[in-house]
């Protein structure tokens, strides 16, 4: 067998580069570049193979190493998980930097790979610069942490641990069940170190993403539960868009006359005027979906995981009398709350069950109610973001501005806070996979490098960044990356003076308002923060405009500049829109010498006690 005489660092690389993956498009590179910040630890060794490999696999500069690894997920997300992004950091502070993003794209399932710099395993100089000493246990270190909020790691400490530790790794964020990010903590000293590598380790190797078909004997049962269905729902997660069934989806619901509801991950699979679309469920849910939702008979979760934002915090649906079916590739998801299994891939779940439910049509009275909802739903919808004329416009206003300013192909990104509940009833998706929003670990800083990702995966498109100025303020600096890389994105910076989704969480709850907004927390004076004149600075154009007209005319503007724009907007903390949403358990004091936390805590008692009634009623 034939050999080649490598550092780790090198045959990492040269590895990586020929890893490729089947898409719709055909074969494409896994690894669509890497993200590094180099120091101590990955600039000496893994620098200088990444550097010798930059014409074959392209190395990216960013500014903060949480955020680059937000622009990886956003890529992986944007691409359906079939090509992912590498982040590579020095150790201590570079390294745990990105453990926030590891939890963000273990908790979204996205593919990333992470390869932190490690100590010295020969531990010849220890400690060294940043290292952390654990006399408890002499084999920690700071890469421990990535431990709980990676599928897949290990520690590479002897150059041969490639042969095995690689494709264990490409298995993790290839396979469709497990999916998620993975970790190479790389001895800096390993990383340096010659071995002689099989040739053919680094022969082209293209990965298939599997994609699981039903058990017959659950797609029964779940055959048998639709063609008996009255009142049938079907809630669409993330893993619809990742199997590539959105086209699938629309067609089964218009042959079967099935409404579909959407969660985060979800939305955008079908587009706003789709006929069975009823919308976002859950706490940040349309009055449409969350009514089919109560008073559907059969149930069924296509690729979702079920979080607390999705069934209302499990007040929603599951009660005595419903059927709940969950169709997902992964065994964990499909056994959630009592749920009956069916696991496979979405696709594959709608093809099997087409064949099967040939002249399937729930009820006539199910099919008008739908209807009604549908059609009640999108009054209060236009309602909500009409420009009212306010000096101050609420978020669902500017939501309206934005969403009338862009065309289908458009793409809009959030994250964190009010915006993504506001977003996920009221943004109306003209084009499958316009609607990006990170509400998995709900991550504050994400939606700028969010934007960056989803503009390198879809260059394309027009990418609409929608930020609070509590998020912009937290990470900021990679609007400086898109300028450099020559990437466009517009970014709409919604400014109500802190963090205002939060202010009012905290009065909902009793609590009097306290630290979330400038003007409650302790200060000497309020800060005036020139967002335009940040902007600039990183090399964008801005403009801060006053009112819903004002903005409507910067974003035409916006649309022929050629860089990344920033559009400034005061907008009012205060106010959310109340039509739709739903329950959502947030604990309330059990005691306290607040009258109005009190009253709180007694809804909060009445609402548990009709959710545990509930769930014992025949």
């Amino acid at each position: 067998m034939s050999s080649v005489r490598l550092t780790a660092a090198q045959a990492l690389i040269r590895y990586l580069r020929a890893q490729h993956i089947e898409t719709e498009e055909g074969e494409a590179p896994f690894f669509g570049g890497v993200w590094a910040i180099f120091g101590h630890g990955n600039v000496s060794a893994l620098g200088e193979a990444l550097y010798a490999e930059r014409e074959h696999l392209t190395t990216y500069r960013a500014h903060n190493e949480q955020t680059m690894a937000h622009a990886a997920i956003a890529y992986a997300k944007a691409k359906r998980r079939r090509q992912a992004m590498v982040c590579t950091t020095s150790i201590g502070p570079g390294a745990t930097n990105m453990v926030t993003a590891a939890a963000l794209a273990h908790v979204n399932r996205l593919p990333v790979l992470f390869v932190p710099g490690d100590v010295f395993a020969n531990r010849r100089p220890d400690p060294v610069l940043q290292q952390i000493e654990a006399f408890h246990d002499a084999t920690v270190t700071a890469n421990d942490c990535f431990r709980p909020v990676s599928v897949y790691f290990d520690r590479i400490a002897r150059p041969e641990q490639l042969l095995n530790a690689l494709p264990r790794a490409m298995t993790a964020m290839t396979d469709p069940a497990a999916c998620g990010p993975a970790t190479l903590a790389f001895c800096q000293d390993t990383q340096a170190e010659a071995f002689d590598y099989p040739e053919s380790f680094f022969e082209k190797r293209v990965w298939r993403v599997r994609v699981p078909g039903p058990d017959p004997v659950e797609l029964d049962s779940l055959s048998d539960a639709l063609r008996k269905a009255q009142r049938p729902l079907i809630i669409a997660g993330g893993g619809v868009r990742y199997s590539g069934a959105e086209e699938a989806l629309s067609a089964f619901a218009n042959a079967h006359r099935v409404p579909v509801a959407e969660t985060q991950a979800g939305k955008g699979t079908l587009i706003a005027d789709h006929l069975f679309n009823l919308g976002a469920i859950g706490v940040t849910g349309t009055s449409a979906a969350n009514h089919a939702a109560a008073n559907a008979d059969v149930i069924i979760g296509l690729g979702t995981r079920l979080q607390d934002f999705t069934t209302g915090s499990w007040s929603l649906f599951g009660k005595s009398g419903q059927q709940l079916f969950q169709v997902n590739v992964s065994p964990m998801d499909g056994v959630k709350h009592n749920a009956a299994p069916v696991i496979c891939d979405a696709g594959s779940a709608l093809a099997a069950l087409s064949t099967r439910l040939t002249g399937l049509k729930p009820s006539a009275s199910w099919a008008a109610n739908v209807s009604r909802w549908r059609d009640e739903w999108n009054e209060k919808a236009a309602a909500a973001v009409k420009d009212d004329g306010a000096a101050r416009p609420s978020d669902a206003q500017v939501i309206g501005a934005v969403n009338r300013a862009v065309d289908e192909n458009a793409i809009v990104v959030c994250a964190a806070g009010g915006l993504p509940g506001e977003l996920h009833k009221l943004w109306r998706v003209g084009k499958p996979g316009g609607y990006h929003v990170e509400y998995g670990y709900s991550c504050m800083g994400y939606e700028i490098a969010g934007g960056l990702g989803v503009k390198m995966a879809q260059p394309e498109r027009d990418v609409y960044v929608m930020v609070g100025d509590g998020s912009y303020m937290m990470a900021n600096s990679e609007l400086a990356t898109s300028v450099l890389l020559g990437l466009k994105l517009t970014i709409i910076l919604l400014d109500n003076r802190g963090f205002g989704c939060i202010n009012r969480l905290q009065k909902a709850t009793g609590g009097a308002a306290f630290n979330n907004l400038f003007r409650d927390s302790v200060h000497e004076a309020q800060p005036e923060i020139d967002f335009t004149a940040h902007a600039r600075s990183l090399g964008a154009e801005a403009v801060k405009v006053s009112g819903i007209t004002e903005l409507e005319a910067a974003l035409k503007n916006a649309a022929g500049h050629s860089k990344t724009t920033v559009i400034v907007i005061d907008t009012d903390p205060e106010i959310s829109t109340e039509a739709g949403g739903h329950w959502w358990d947030v604990a309330v004091p059990a005691t306290s010498m607040r009258k109005q936390v009190m009253d709180a805590r007694r809804k909060y008692e009445d609402e548990l006690d009709k959710l545990k009634k509930d769930r014992h009623r025949d």
